[in-house]
């Protein structure tokens, strides 16, 4: 099964690792390969995980982030990579702004 990280899950992991490089040098460097590695093991996983609205929500292992992402026949497509820690409303906003989905 193929993935692909769409360009707005590549802005996520740019702000998220630079959220974390400015908390210690290093450390963004860590979340790109904690979070890559959850997403190496997502075509095993496809599917299971829960839901919230029409996107499957992974929670990431090591940071508190969560990956959104739907599954087509034989591909998976990451359309976010959030912060667990926002507001709800921002993260519903994110996911489906205000004309519908990503």
């Amino acid at each position: 099964m193929d993935i692909r990280l769409l360009d707005s899950a590549k802005a996520d992991l740019r702000s998220g690792w630079i959220f974390y490089e400015r908390q210690c040098t290093g450390l963004g460097d860590r979340f790109l390969d904690a979070i890559e590695a959850d997403v190496r093991r997502l075509p095993q996983y496809a599917g299971i995980h829960s839901m919230v609205d029409s996107f499957y929500r992974l929670l990431a292992r090591r940071f508190p982030f969560a990956i959104y992402y739907r599954v087509e026949s034989s591909t998976i497509d990451i359309y976010a990579i959030l912060d667990c820690r926002r507001d709800p409303s921002w993260t519903r906003e994110r996911l489906f702004g205000s004309g519908g989905a990503v």
